[in-house]
């Protein structure tokens, strides 16, 4: 499997700081290509959203950097799953940590990762950035932990509810400001088309049928129009007037 991956993030038309972070690592490795895409939507005031949120970014580009070789001596991506998830929780630890010594609240960040090795992925998530499959159609492989997320699968909050309802950014647990982290592992084969990652003020403004339009992998050709399309979204997110940083990542599989 071949991989092209491209990252587009935008501070928006409202905030001082972008608190986004993403990341792409990419390898070859005995001839198989590696890559690791990552996006982080920090929260927090002042900068300390965009501390946390960087904060997992380099702990994630260092474990790929310094531990990630011996995972590839014999690949078990249920193995690198419970490893990612071990230290999500300890960077919950830290960051909850810092926010105690420097007197501060509510400073944490979403995350929402996938590697690829070969023909195998595994996806770490904790929070509401999302992963998505794009191929015959848009399909969501994470699960949202938020409130109307939660409300909308117990059955007494609809879609269309969930879409104006006061309540639809509250998270149920983020890295750095809930006290027990349980994050959601998913390990699968890789299908080709595109993979897109993306925080929540990318997808609220546009609908999935324009995401697909703009996305599919028919009109991802390389990473030129990855680029051009991925900008024309965020750009009509704009003009509707989200108000939060977007950003979105994109990896064509082939």
């Amino acid at each position: 499997m071949r991989f092209i991956a491209t990252a587009d993030t935008d501070i928006g038309i409202s905030k001082d700081t972008n608190q986004d972070s993403v990341l792409i690592k990419h390898a070859i490795v005995d001839g198989e290509e590696v890559l690791l895409a990552v996006i982080c939507d920090g929260m927090g005031g002042l900068s300390k959203g965009e501390l946390a949120s960087a904060t997992v970014i380099r702990a994630f580009a260092k474990w790929f950097d310094e531990e990630l070789p011996y995972e590839l001596e014999e690949v078990d991506m249920q193995v690198i799953g419970a490893k990612w998830s071990l230290l999500l929780k300890e960077l919950n630890a830290q960051i909850l940590e810092y926010s105690k010594e420097k007197g501060i609240e509510g400073v944490g960040t979403t995350f929402s990762g996938i590697m690829f090795i070969g023909n195998q992925y595994v996806i770490g998530h904790v929070g509401d950035t999302r992963v998505y499959h794009i191929g015959a159609s848009l399909i969501q492989l994470t699960t949202d932990q938020t409130f109307v997320a939660r409300e909308i699968s117990r059955g007494t909050m609809t879609r269309e509810q969930a879409k104006t309802d006061k309540r639809r950014n509250l998270l149920l647990q983020c890295i750095g400001a809930s006290k027990v982290v349980e994050p959601q592992i998913i390990c699968g084969n890789t299908e080709k088309g595109a993979y897109m990652l993306c925080s929540d003020g990318f997808r609220h403004e546009i609908t999935e049928a324009e995401i697909y339009e703009s996305l599919n992998p028919i009109n991802l050709m390389n990473k030129d129009a990855m680029h051009n399309n991925a900008k024309y979204l965020i750009e009509q997110v704009k003009s509707r007037e989200e108000k939060d940083n977007i950003s979105v990542l994109l990896i064509k599989a082939e």
